[in-house]
């Protein structure tokens, strides 16, 4: 949300009706990817700072340098800021802006995995390895082959398989790989290289990972959202359409994909048989929060089910300076996840 239309919000109305607080108040941090490990929660975020740049559509002023893992020994608990876990100048390939990052452990070892751009202003992915869940990671010296856009979230199956799901418009460059390759053409504006609101919507994508974790096993693939017709959700759609910020859980045997709507602020969710999907629209997770992006993870800890997620509501409304919080997910009779409204009574706000 531009910073000159909150001047109407109350705050302090705000932060009290809200169903939960900030887990760090000493940095601003965002896209909170929570994992649990040996029984304790590790969350990967982004870290916010003020680096000065003007706002814009394709997310400048996101100019996230560093990666600190926030670990806690419940979802009530304390939540510790284990310190710098992996900086941009550490990556030989990137230059900046190491947006949302996600993480996960196989064989005793940590793997975070993170986007930035590289030195000709394109979105990559890498990896970094760790043999302790909060770091330092160390990087590879090259991006993943094949890897493109952002938000990059690596769900591990019940077969010890594991797949990266990525991708996201706009800033995050999705519609400039529709050919295969990327499209430099100008203008570079958010919405040029996207489909018409007619046409089926770009989708996140998948790929599985080998057994090394370091690499794309295969060609990655559209990750397709249905609607109940069993046909492709359009571009124009945007209530319903991916725009970023994959995430993938398993519950009760089915596969549950949950993205962001991007600039309508919805985090919705679909669900699947298999990893690959196509996924059946089933609904909206978390209402808006203030600070436009919407960035979450789903996971599991004794039983009960929770929703990380951020808001802007500790930096009162700026966009680029955000907050990490917690709320418990219920699901009905079905299988559907209850919608969360983040302040309670009050009237969603982006």
């Amino acid at each position: 949300m531009p910073e000159e239309s909150i001047q109407h919000i109350n705050f302090e109305e705000l932060n009290n009706k809200a169903i939960s607080q900030p887990l760090i108040n000493h940095i601003y941090t965002a896209d909170p990817s929570a994992h649990v490990f040996n029984g304790k929660i590790y969350i990967y975020p982004s870290h916010d700072v003020d680096a000065g740049e003007a706002f814009d559509d394709l997310g400048s002023h996101f100019a996230m340098e560093d990666y600190h893992v926030i670990s806690m020994d419940s979802p009530s608990g304390e939540a510790k800021d284990n310190g710098v876990a992996l900086h941009v100048n550490d990556v030989p390939w990137a230059e900046k802006q190491m947006w949302a990052p996600d993480a996960n452990e196989k064989d005793g070892k940590y793997y975070l995995f993170f986007p930035a751009k590289d030195y000709n202003g394109i979105f990559k992915i890498g990896v970094a390895v760790s043999d302790v869940p909060t770091g330092p990671f160390i990087p590879q010296p090259e991006a993943i082959k094949e890897s493109f856009s952002i938000d990059p979230a690596v769900f591990k199956d019940d077969d010890g398989s594991y797949y990266m799901y990525f991708g996201g418009i706009w800033g995050g460059q999705l519609q400039r790989w529709r050919d295969g390759s990327f499209n430099a053409t100008q203008p570079e504006s958010p919405l040029a290289h996207l489909p018409g609101n007619n046409e089926p919507a770009l989708c996140a994508k998948i790929a599985k990972l080998t057994d090394d974790l370091l690499a794309f096993a295969e060609a990655p693939k559209d990750v397709v959202i249905v609607d109940e017709n069993g046909d492709p959700l359009l571009q124009g759609d945007n209530d319903r359409r991916f725009f970023e910020a994959s995430w993938v859980h398993k519950y009760n045997g089915k596969y549950y994909f949950s993205y962001s709507t991007g600039d309508t602020h919805f985090i919705c969710y679909a669900i699947g048989d298999n990893p690959y999907g196509p996924f059946k629209y089933a609904g909206k997770i978390l209402e808006p929060v203030v600070g436009w992006t919407s960035h979450h993870s789903i996971t599991e800890f004794n039983g009960e089910w929770y929703l990380f997620y951020h808001d802007s509501s500790l930096s009162k409304g700026v966009t680029h300076l955000r907050s990490i919080k917690v709320a418990k997910i219920e699901y009905d009779e079905n299988g559907f996840i209850k919608t969360i409204k983040p302040y309670g009574s009050l009237k969603a706000l982006v």
